[in-house]
């Protein structure tokens, strides 16, 4: 298992979190989502945080470990705050140095928006290492059944998200062996000019789109000579069934949700 990919990982557990029906993963998540963007207090951010920390501890996943496979989020954390530094123009002028301006209404707003951020990836990273991709496909076929009235292929998309989730730890994988393949061969991906630097990316990606076509084209094949003809008549091994813990825990999200607009200012 690679430490450093976290998004489509699936870490196996005996935690009540992974034990839970998907479909109450998924709308939990849905509209944490959502109701992120209502916290505008100290309290309420508190709140939040306090939710998907316990959420996450509760997982029994090492909590070092989702850590390291956010590194390559934090770079768009710090880019969100810094850019909110030199665009937002509110409040008072605390720092001022040659023509650059910072506001303490920038420093304010960079720091929710960014801290919404890593709550938003940190909460919707848990589905995929708590859920497996079959778990996730037929949640959201579930989830989406009352569309099939309109002709809507509920199937086709839920198989076709399920396997992007799959296949993004896989394709990262197979970034890092092609990158160490090529810089054994003497390209460099991090110092000298940034035209150089895009130049050798080149020999990075066309090597990757080349795995990935032939990756797709074999689970096509596969497929086919199982004989899929898409949903139509098909059934499943394990059917999802709402447990007493999943209405437990869509009532102490919905309080979470609740204590969250009294927090408000």
């Amino acid at each position: 298992m690679n430490n450093g990919i976290l998004i489509g990982q699936y870490v196996p557990s005996d935690s009540f979190i992974h034990r839970l029906d998907p479909r109450t993963k998924i709308m939990t998540i849905f509209f944490f989502v959502i109701f992120v963007f209502f916290a505008n207090s100290t309290l309420s951010y508190a709140w939040l945080t306090l939710f998907a920390l316990t959420v996450t501890f509760a997982t029994k996943i090492r909590f070092i470990f989702i850590l390291k496979g956010l590194t390559p989020v934090w770079f768009l954390i710090v880019f969100t705050f810094l850019l909110h530094l030199f665009v937002t123009k509110e409040g008072t002028v605390l720092i001022e140095a040659f023509a650059l301006k910072i506001y303490s209404g920038a420093i304010i707003q960079g720091v929710a928006i960014s801290f919404r951020f890593f709550l938003l990836i940190l909460v919707t990273s848990l589905l995929t290492l708590t859920t497996t991709p079959i778990e996730i496909t037929d949640a959201i076929e579930s989830l989406l059944h009352p569309l099939k009235k309109i002709k809507f292929p509920v199937h086709e998309l839920a198989l076709m998200m399920s396997i992007s989730l799959r296949f993004i730890p896989t394709l990262m994988q197979e970034t890092e062996k092609i990158s160490k393949a090529q810089a054994s061969r003497g390209v460099d991906f991090r110092t000298g000019p940034l035209k150089d630097r895009i130049q050798a990316v080149v020999p990075l990606l066309v090597p990757l789109f080349v795995s990935a076509f032939k990756r797709a084209e074999e689970l096509a094949m596969a497929m086919e000579a199982r004989g899929y003809q898409g949903g139509e008549g098909r059934t499943k091994l394990r059917e999802l069934k709402m447990e007493t813990i999943d209405i437990i825990s869509l009532i102490t999200f919905a309080v979470v949700i609740l204590v969250l607009f009294f927090l408000r200012t």
